[in-house]
């Protein structure tokens, strides 16, 4: 089998999310199954080169996984000529520039997201990319969750009928940062340096209503700082300047409705840290990141309501688990797999920078209906 490789200019791989998932996760958990089978007796072998601004934290990532690639210069890095792909995982503020970069370099990009603080910098991207012709994708990893597959093939299969709503809870207590240190890093509380709930989950929520239920055609959101004041990462306080909770109403293409709560300041009392409810007229389903149960209308009790009286019956027991019928690999890897396939192969892929720029609408559209008190329209967005 021939190996052709790939070289990655990873940037933001000391965050935790471009570390653990894109990193490790994925593109070493690649090389550790020795490469990408491409099918056609070729093997893709990812290279990384770790891209940032922090040499000593490039260094000893390097040196802790055995790679032999880093530089604080990104200008540097794409200018070579060899290096095939940038990812960015940076921070919001600074991804629309590396970007840019990259894309007029010549290179093909994959990013996280939102991938620019405005619907109009989104769109910018999205076209440069399609008159550079590169190839571009935007990571949307939820859709390829073991929970969400499950839901996606219940979808497939008919098994709601007509789906009426969607109600969706995501979220857990970040802690404050003074008595316990914070999970999150302290930015996102920051609206000046890109931080805020709805920024961060409004674009997962679009990409999920989307691919699974339809295009979103309104919204009406609430947002709040619940928490106004925080410690940073020196033990420093700080004012909460971004929402860390949005609470927001989507009227899908089709009729259904969706209600999906967002928040850091909420402790969980599910299963997993997001539940997606689906309600049909022939069943409905709960599905988590890993997790779904269903409830057929054949098998729909009929409860009564006493408040007067104890319950006498589990209604979480009366649902029934879906069956795994498949082996779910890492979200993350799995989507990398499928961009990669698409740079290498030019297998099709949709989940693209105008994709990423749906998501950012949303984002802004959510934000501009908080802060005017109505419900605002969602157009379609081309090129």
């Amino acid at each position: 089998m021939t190996r052709r490789t790939v070289r990655i200019a990873m940037n933001g791989v000391t965050g935790r999310m471009g570390y653990r998932q894109h990193l490790v996760r994925s593109v070493l958990a690649l090389r550790e199954q020795g490469g990408l089978d491409l099918g056609n007796g070729e093997t893709l072998w990812p290279e990384p080169i770790l891209v940032g601004r922090r040499e000593p934290a490039l260094r000893a990532l390097a040196e802790r996984h055995g790679l032999t690639e880093w530089s604080t210069d990104l200008d540097a890095v794409l200018a070579d000529d060899t290096v095939d792909l940038y990812f960015d995982a940076q921070v919001t503020s600074a991804r629309v520039e590396a970007l840019t970069k990259a894309i007029t370099a010549g290179k093909h990009v994959y990013t996280e997201k939102p991938t620019a603080a405005d619907l109009d910098g989104a769109l910018a991207l999205a076209r440069l990319a399609r008159d550079a012709g590169v190839r571009h994708g935007v990571v949307q990893d939820k859709l390829f969750l073991p929970g969400l597959l499950k839901l996606k093939r219940l979808i497939d299969g008919g098994f709601f009928g007509e789906i009426l709503s969607v109600r969706g809870e995501f979220g857990y207590w970040v802690f404050e940062g003074d008595w316990q240190e914070a999970q999150r890093p302290s930015w996102n509380y920051r609206a000046e340096d890109g931080g805020g709930i709805v920024v961060d989950m409004f674009p997962h929520w679009e990409y999920v209503l989307h691919e699974l239920f339809g295009r979103v055609t309104s919204v009406t959101a609430h947002v709040a700082t619940h928490v106004p004041r925080r410690w940073d990462e020196q033990g420093k306080p700080y004012e909460a300047t971004a929402d860390d909770a949005a609470y927001g109403i989507f009227q899908l293409e089709g009729g259904a409705v969706a209600q999906i709560n967002s928040s850091w300041a909420v402790r969980v009392h599910r299963d997993e840290l997001v539940e997606f409810q689906v309600d049909g007229t022939h069943g409905s389903a709960v599905a988590g990141l890993r997790g779904c149960r269903v409830q057929h209308r054949s098998a729909t009790p009929k409860p009564v309501w006493n408040p007067d009286v104890p319950v006498t019956e589990s209604f979480r027991d009366q649902w029934q688990e879906v069956p795994d019928n498949a082996a779910f690999d890492n979200g993350f890897k799995a989507q990398w797999e499928l961009f990669l396939r698409h740079v290498s192969l030019g297998e099709p892929y949709h989940w693209d920078l105008l994709a990423g720029a749906r998501g950012v609408q949303l984002a802004e559209l959510g934000l501009r209906s908080a802060a005017e008190g109505r419900r605002l329209e969602v157009p379609e967005v081309t090129l």
